[in-house]
């Protein structure tokens, strides 16, 4: 590739409406997958981020950094704040009812994150051209009003979601057809039985 993939919006890229099936506003957004480190709630070292709907093409999370999450003693681990951000900024696509891929992420670290302290993230969808989502996100320390300590910026693509149900193991297909609503919000008529 000659080029690399920004994360800034495109000139006569637009900010995408809420798809009118989409979380409403306040609503916590479900995990697509208990076990997944950064938001499922049966991973036991995982980063149990909860995230909430915001207003418009936006949402709020957070998670406590945990001494699981460490990679300079009392500090979160870089990549660990990334996973955060990635996590945070891909709820997002709740609010398109669109599975999507990270194609590109940003992150600058401003200021350390120590164990024990809670992250508050919010995110918003900056722009969309096709499959092109464009986004960004503050993470900030002692509350929603609190110092930045951490910024990251994104781009998703839209895939169609077989890229998902391709590589899935049995077990997670098992769980998807007694929990269908996990993939509900992209296709309300979505059946995991073809």
């Amino acid at each position: 590739m000659s080029r690399v993939a920004s994360t800034t919006p495109p000139e006569g890229s637009v900010i995408p409406e809420r798809h009118p099936l989409s979380p409403s506003t306040g609503a916590q957004i479900p995990s697509h997958f208990a076990h997944c480190f950064g938001c499922g709630e049966l991973h036991p070292t995982g980063l149990h981020l909860v995230a909430h709907v915001g207003k418009g093409a936006d949402i709020t999370a957070e998670f406590t950094v945990s001494e699981n999450h460490q990679g300079a003693p009392g500090l979160a681990h870089g990549g660990l704040l990334s996973l955060a951000f990635d996590e945070a900024l891909g709820k997002l696509m709740w609010l398109l009812r669109a599975p999507a891929v990270t194609a590109r992420l940003e992150t600058d670290f401003l200021k350390p994150v120590p164990i024990g302290t809670v992250l508050h993230i919010s995110a918003r969808i900056t722009g969309q051209v096709n499959r092109k989502v464009y986004s960004e996100a503050v993470g900030r320390l002692g509350g929603s009003d609190g110092e930045i300590a951490v910024r990251a910026a994104a781009l998703f693509v839209i895939v169609p979601m077989k890229h998902f149900l391709e590589s899935a193991p049995a077990e997670y297909l098992a769980a998807l057809r007694k929990n269908p609503q996990l993939f509900a919000f992209v296709d309300p008529e979505f059946d995991i039985n073809p």
